[in-house]
């Protein structure tokens, strides 16, 4: 079996392994017609079932095969211009070389001893991110694996700088529409189940900073201590900016910790066209940004930002076998008294790629476009009178319903919108996703993908009103 360890004696045989499994997915990508086959939990469940782990084939080709059957023919591939759904970007060349190359040396990014040069890319790639947003020369951060943990760790550290001896009287406040992690966060760091406060938004789905300017003096009113505001920088659903100026002037006026979670929007930190969209940014006290998400990078690849690096001291623990004290003052870097997490991998070496071959512009550009391509799916919906759009888009995503002309009871149009959107999945033609907007069932793309056209848009809202039709004439031949 040593022949299977990846060492100088079995190279050659790493390098047949690898480009028999690359040649296999490029083939798969190349002859990819749509997003997904359509196949169903049941149909695949019991293939999967059968295979018997403790029988192993013993030939890469052979495994190969086997994995095409159960997931490369049926897999959901984010590349295809008709995929639409959840926040999933198609993938640049330059990182797909670096989630090889960091497999295959496996470092560890929570000492300087399981890394060397990875732990300094990562603390350069930190420090270039915080240079991009503003947060001045005491900033620091560290990789995580999401926008969720990364939202954690900043509560965490607001949480501890309130210094406060109840728990029970810290209160968070988040829109409305914020991501369902800060609500998650508060859970895990041992809050009352009423510390996050919700605070509405406006039409364009902003938090209204009158709003939260009244919870924040009610809160002080009550004796009870704000910890953070958690502004969002591109709203899962509806892409939509929060207004940070205003709300980093009222965080400014009560003492409180800014979170700004720009796990969508950190797009904009590269953008050539629309950086401005995230003025405000700079003021925060700490920042996520997921590039896997608008910087074009593999999953994952994530970072939570702080304006002042001793406040990272809130996730240090110190064990003698790994990062003893004495290293702090021996000046060795060790990632670990940053991160929630201890083994670690090396994702940081995606993103040094794609900007050492791309560039910022060029991920800018990637995201700028995708911004432009919003903006005219928002012109074709706008003018359809079949569909109901919800509010102008902010960064790429675009949330709407189909509205038929001789249907008017809400009910049968959101059971028609949700048998739309089930049978495109079904139909493996196109996948979109769906959410709520008050009450109501509604229809969402989120636009991550260059190569998606207008034409693309149109041709899937065709889809989706011809499902949605296709529903209404049957429930109408059901009830008659």
């Amino acid at each position: 079996m040593r022949s299977h360890l990846l060492n100088d004696t079995t190279a050659e045989q790493y390098r047949r392994s690898v480009t028999e499994g690359v040649e296999r997915v490029a083939a798969k990508l190349a002859a990819t017609d749509r997003p997904f086959t359509g196949v169903t939990v049941d149909a695949l469940a019991p293939r999967i079932e059968e295979i018997d782990l403790d029988k192993p084939l013993h030939d890469t080709a052979a495994v190969l095969d086997e994995l095409e059957e159960v997931y490369l023919r049926d897999a959901i591939y984010f590349h295809h211009p008709r995929y639409l759904a959840h926040l999933n970007c198609p993938v640049v060349i330059p990182a797909v070389l670096g989630e090889a190359v960091l497999s295959a040396v496996n470092s560890s990014l929570d000492t300087w001893d399981q890394s060397a040069g990875g732990t300094l890319i990562e603390r350069k790639l930190i420090d270039w991110t915080a240079a991009r947003i503003g947060l001045g020369a005491s900033a620091d951060g560290v990789f995580t694996s999401g926008g969720s943990q990364s939202n954690l760790q900043a509560l965490l550290l607001a949480r501890d700088e309130t210094k406060s001896d109840s728990l029970a009287k810290l209160r968070i406040f988040a829109s409305e529409v914020s991501h369902f992690s800060v609500k998650k966060s508060a859970k895990l760091l041992g809050l009352g189940q009423d510390a996050v406060v919700t605070i509405p938004v406006d039409h364009d789905k902003r938090m209204q900073t009158v709003a939260l300017a009244h919870e924040l003096e009610r809160c002080a009113r009550n004796g009870l201590v704000p910890m953070a505001v958690v502004a969002t920088a591109g709203t899962t659903d509806f892409g939509s900016i929060d207004p940070l100026p205003e709300i980093a002037e009222l965080c400014a006026q009560y003492g409180v910790w800014m979170h700004v979670d720009a796990a969508y929007g950190c797009g904009l930190l590269a953008s050539v066209k629309y950086r401005d969209r995230i003025d405000g940014i700079e003021r925060a006290d700490s920042v996520t940004v997921d590039y896997h998400k608008s910087f074009f990078q593999p999953v994952s690849s994530s970072a939570v930002l702080v304006r002042d690096a001793s406040t990272l001291r809130h996730a240090t623990y110190h064990a003698e076998y790994l990062n003893p004290r004495r290293m702090v003052q021996e000046r060795i870097p060790n990632q670990v008294d940053k991160s929630l997490q201890t083994t670690r991998r090396f994702d940081a070496l995606k993103l040094w790629m794609t900007l050492r071959v791309m560039g910022a512009d060029g991920i800018g550009q990637l995201f700028d476009e995708v911004c432009d391509l919003a903006v005219e799916g928002w012109n074709l919906l706008a003018a359809d009178p079949r569909f109901d759009v919800v509010v102008q888009p902010t960064l790429s995503t675009l949330v709407f319903r189909y509205i038929p002309q001789a249907v008017t009871d809400p009910a049968e149009i959101d059971r028609a919108n949700l048998y739309a959107r089930k049978a495109l999945f079904a139909s493996g033609d196109a996948v979109v996703a769906g959410t709520k907007v008050g009450a109501r069932q509604y229809l969402k793309f989120t636009l991550l993908n260059p190569e998606t056209t207008p034409a693309d848009i149109a041709a899937v809202l065709d889809l989706i009103a011809g499902h949605a039709e296709q529903y209404l004439g049957e429930s109408l031949d059901r009830a008659s």
